[in-house]
């Protein structure tokens, strides 16, 4: 889906909460230790089936990755995956993905005394947001994958060198 049609999906939501606000940039994230999660779950899947053959060992990876992602989210108490729009004042997290309306709002955070970090990681982007008040913080990992957006995310809240 394009940029343009997540921002679309995005103002949309804020609307019907009764914000008016330009959107400057959506992508879709998940919480922090998804794909960790899957690769984890993988591998014990694989490891209990071991011995039993292969398809035995396939329900076993799949199972177990599925699995592990869910508990990773779990743990996190943010939704699965997210629709993560800002605007010039604040960051907005929606349960949702990138093809389809957004549904709850999991996070709202003042874009004022916020500092947003950057971790590159081998297949995803770790954005970290940090109330500097306070320093609780909200993690997210962003997908690679263009079509995702998550790069026109960090560009607007770490710069386009993060």
């Amino acid at each position: 889906m394009s940029e343009e049609k997540m921002v679309e999906l995005v103002h949309a939501a804020l609307v019907k909460r009764g914000v008016d606000e330009e959107v400057l940039a959506v992508g879709e994230f998940n919480p922090r230790g998804h794909t960790g999660g899957l690769f984890v779950g993988g591998l014990v899947g694989d490891t209990a089936a071991g011995g039993l053959g292969g398809a035995a060992e396939g329900v076993g990876m799949a199972a177990g990755s599925l699995a592990g992602m869910r508990a990773a989210d779990a743990a996190s108490g943010l939704p699965a995956t997210m629709l993560v729009g800002v605007t010039a004042s604040t960051v907005y997290g929606f349960a949702g993905r990138r093809n389809a309306e957004p549904t709850q709002l999991a996070f709202e955070v003042a874009r004022e005394g916020l500092t947003a970090k950057v971790h590159q990681r081998v297949n995803v982007r770790v954005l970290e947001l940090i109330d500097e008040d306070s320093g609780s913080q909200i993690e997210l990992e962003g997908n690679r994958l263009p079509i995702t957006h998550t790069k026109d995310v960090i560009d607007e809240l770490a710069g386009a060198d993060a």
